[in-house]
């Protein structure tokens, strides 16, 4: 067999492994969209002030779902096996635990103002 053509055929494997959707790069995306959406709530309000929906019931909204993405994406960090670029959700994990932080101290924030 030629060697080139068995680099070719890794290489093309490679790049067929890059964009496969695995448990871990799964659950750490879900976290990290919830995360995202419990801190733009938060935001939101903040800002409305308690009117609304989102005013009311935003910042409960993201104390739920900060805690819940820095849970899970702490979960993706501590059982993923090798390092970043790997495929195992590991920088998706990073990203979902500080969107679930920033989450949480947001919407404690927007509580303390909505319950004013």
């Amino acid at each position: 067999m030629d060697p080139m053509s068995l680099t070719t055929v890794q290489t093309v494997q490679l790049a067929a492994d890059a964009y496969t959707l695995g448990p871990g790069r799964a659950a750490s995306s879900l976290a990290a969209v919830i995360g995202l959406a419990g801190a733009v709530l938060a935001w939101l309000a903040s800002r409305n002030g308690g009117a609304g929906w989102v005013g009311r019931n935003g910042a409960l909204v993201a104390l739920v779902a900060g805690p819940l993405a820095f849970l899970v994406g702490g979960l993706v960090v501590v059982t993923a096996e090798g390092g970043l670029g790997t495929g195992n959700g590991l920088g998706g994990g990073v990203v979902a635990m500080v969107f679930g932080l920033l989450s949480t101290v947001m919407g404690l924030r927007a509580r303390a103002r909505t319950a004013a």
